[in-house]
């Protein structure tokens, strides 16, 4: 038997998650989640200093496998970072997230769901390569962002119909 595809969430219905959202912090780890594909304990640690406004990065410190990354920060997370430290823990985070999501949508995810969503958003929405995507997302092997990478009946339905 293969792999189960991971469950994602469009960026649609992210929108409407953030916005049922009232605290800025639970706001922006969501966002960090999808737009940044960053890891729970990876937003749990991030510190006002990883973030880099001028040259626009967040600096991913000793992350899994202990390497470093850095990433470019997503428009729709610049804003919201005045609000780190986080300063909640992962289980917070993760409770939050799996409640709002069965209240919305009645899906049972997990929070790691927004990191697979958002390396299929930046794969099928915003047309980045696999590579780029696999470098984002701090992978050291391609086939793991394979993994990561939904692509959606509808989107090869759009592609097939292309002019």
């Amino acid at each position: 038997m293969g792999r189960k595809i991971p469950e994602t969430l469009s960026e649609e219905e992210i929108i409407k998650l953030l916005e049922s959202i009232k605290k800025p912090k639970y706001k922006l780890s969501i966002a960090l989640g999808f737009y940044q594909g960053m890891r729970v304990s990876e937003i749990v640690n991030l510190k006002p200093e990883n973030v880099d406004k001028g040259q626009k990065l967040i600096r991913i410190k000793q992350a899994k496998g202990k390497k470093d990354r850095n990433i470019p920060i997503a428009p729709q997370v610049m804003k919201g970072l005045k609000h780190l430290p986080i300063g909640r823990s992962v289980r917070t985070l993760e409770r939050i997230f799996k409640d709002k999501c069965k209240s919305l949508f009645d899906k049972d995810l997990h929070f790691h769901t927004l990191r697979h969503s958002g390396a299929s958003y930046y794969l099928n929405k915003k047309k980045w390569d696999l590579r780029s995507v696999q470098v984002f997302l701090g992978h050291s092997k391609i086939a793991t962002t394979e993994i990561y990478t939904h692509v959606s009946p509808q989107d090869l339905l759009e592609r097939m119909w292309e002019k």
